[in-house]
């Protein structure tokens, strides 16, 4: 976008209000960002993707992880912040040449809407329509579909995904909020929340296990956890992050591990040691149908509590 696009953003959603400011600027690659602020935390959203690459609550270090290396193209994902995977959820299952975990991360997204709830609380609304994107993007996706995205910053951040079935069939959609979490030190974080839950393993061609115990990160952990709606805990021995959901039977744990990390080229040096991912998700055996006319929300709730 140029400095009349980002202008104008600014004219028609750019504000201050007491303790809350609003502002639009251009970031890298001219990437226009939403740059939001008010007394109990603060938020960076990238409108391709309708991306967050940063929520810092009041008090606390960052919460969002993101690569120093990321790469800011058009029409690539971003290594970091929370991507949104949709409309499926890894490798279309019938064509391997779309892209990776959906196109809703590589697309530009409209701003709705941006309102101070208080002046603890700012809520931005995206919305994604695909009977308007790219002609390319809607052959992988010829259903028209809209997608709102509510985000809520302050000391919690507050995400609900809504997708509407504008079509005339029933859809089945895979989708996650792909959060990428920093960490101190992934060889010392626990996740708590998932014991005893069924998982896929990918790295061991995605057998299906159990889990004994809380989770510890010893190498590559690449899992989606089936049928749980559980409210989950990262325990860095620093902070605790806690993950509470509505609208998802998946979670998904995943650090690649030093071997995977190295051949990846946009983590950065030994970046896979900050981070760790624990998305809420509709994966696998978890895929959501909806029947023409319908809706699916999901929502999650971050909240950090300081050791």
């Amino acid at each position: 976008m140029n400095k009349a696009d980002i202008a104008q953003l600014n004219e028609k959603f750019g504000f201050q209000d007491g303790d809350t400011v609003v502002r639009i600027k251009s970031g890298e690659a001219e990437f226009p960002i939403i740059d939001i602020q008010n007394k109990q935390g603060r938020a960076s959203i990238s409108l391709q993707g309708a991306h967050i690459l940063d929520w810092t609550p009041k008090g606390s270090d960052g919460v969002i992880w993101l690569s120093k290396d990321a790469v800011f193209a058009e029409g690539k994902s971003i290594r970091g912040g929370i991507p949104v995977c949709w409309p499926w959820f890894g490798a279309h299952e019938k064509n391997t040449s779309y892209p990776a975990h959906g196109f809703a991360r590589v697309t530009v997204w409209q701003v709705r809407e941006v309102q101070a709830l208080s002046s603890t609380e700012t809520q931005v609304t995206f919305r994604l329509e695909t009977q308007t994107l790219d002609e390319a993007f809607q052959k992988m996706w010829p259903q028209p579909t809209t997608l709102e995205y509510t985000m809520t910053i302050g000391a919690a951040l507050t995400l609900e995904l809504t997708t509407f079935n504008q079509s005339d069939e029933a859809i089945r959609i895979g989708q996650a909020l792909h959060t990428y979490f920093k960490v101190d030190d992934v060889g010392n974080t626990t996740v708590y929340g998932l014991e005893g839950r069924d998982y896929l393993d990918k790295p061991d061609n995605f057998k299906r296990k159990t889990q004994a115990g809380p989770i510890t990160i010893k190498g590559e952990v690449d899992r989606i956890y089936l049928q749980t709606d559980d409210d989950v805990i990262i325990d860095d021995t620093k902070r605790k992050i806690m993950i509470k959901k509505q609208g998802s039977q998946s979670t998904v744990v995943w650090n690649p591990g030093k071997q995977v990390a190295e051949r990846m080229g946009d983590l950065g040096e030994a970046g896979y040691l900050k981070m760790l991912c624990v998305e809420s998700a509709n994966a696998a055996d978890d895929i959501v149908t909806l029947a023409a006319g319908a809706s699916h929300r999901l929502k999650v709730e971050y909240t950090v509590e300081e050791n």
